[in-house]
């Protein structure tokens, strides 16, 4: 996502304002989504999201009300960007050991390549879901991927290669630690051990070990 390539900038360095309101939105919802990964809830302004997109405070909060209602709207946005690549996985046509395989390895490039949905995901936690509880669609967003895992898993457990008694909740679980921990605290964990989390190699490995991880949980011994 490329906000900065949407319109022609003006010499103030902002954005002309085209008539396109589907466009705008989407606009303060990328810049947004910067502004609160970075500064958190409390300390994001929403004078500083106005002045990076081609539109005005006035204009954000006709569309989002307030800055709370904005954020939300950042959260349900980045959830549904992140299922959205899930679904278009094609896993139904994979054998259930390599669906989950795939999976596991889109989850581990999701997280890799998006610190901003990782920030976000934690600056909410620190709010204890708070806002996310309030977002109606969030749970039918987030049921699409427990609905694969349960079909992948159903698919495993009839060729008789999976285990009986796993929980797609917990699966999702799993894989989501094994991917987001690297990314949420590759800073602390980095300076603590004196290792790059971003190097091509230790990256590549963390990959292999995250998808063997959920392979071995899920194999019938």
């Amino acid at each position: 996502m490329d906000a900065s390539a949407a319109a022609p900038k003006r010499r103030d360095g902002k954005r002309k304002r085209k008539n396109d309101p589907s466009r705008t939105k989407a606009d303060i919802l990328e810049v947004a989504a910067e502004e609160f990964s970075t500064h958190g809830l409390s300390g994001a302004r929403v004078d500083a999201i106005a002045e990076r997109t081609r539109t005005s405070k006035r204009m954000i909060y006709y569309y989002f009300q307030d800055k709370e209602t904005l954020y939300r709207a950042v959260l349900e946005n980045a959830y549904s960007a992140v299922r959205a690549i899930e679904a278009k996985l094609d896993l139904e046509t994979q054998p259930p050991e390599a669906a989950l395989r795939s999976l596991v390895e889109q989850t581990f490039e999701n997280d890799d390549a998006n610190e901003a949905f990782i920030r976000l995901v934690a600056i909410e936690n620190i709010h204890r879901g708070e806002h996310l509880s309030q977002l109606g669609p969030i749970r039918e967003i987030n049921k699409g991927v427990i609905a694969i895992i349960e079909r992948i898993l159903a698919r495993g457990r009839a060729a008789g290669a999976f285990r009986a008694d796993l929980d797609a909740i917990d699966l999702h679980m799993a894989i989501s630690a094994l991917c987001f921990f690297r990314v949420s605290n590759k800073h602390t964990f980095g300076k603590i051990f004196k290792i790059d989390l971003t190097s091509p190699a230790r990256r590549a490995k963390h990959k292999r070990m995250a998808v063997e991880a959920i392979l071995r949980l899920v194999r019938q011994e």
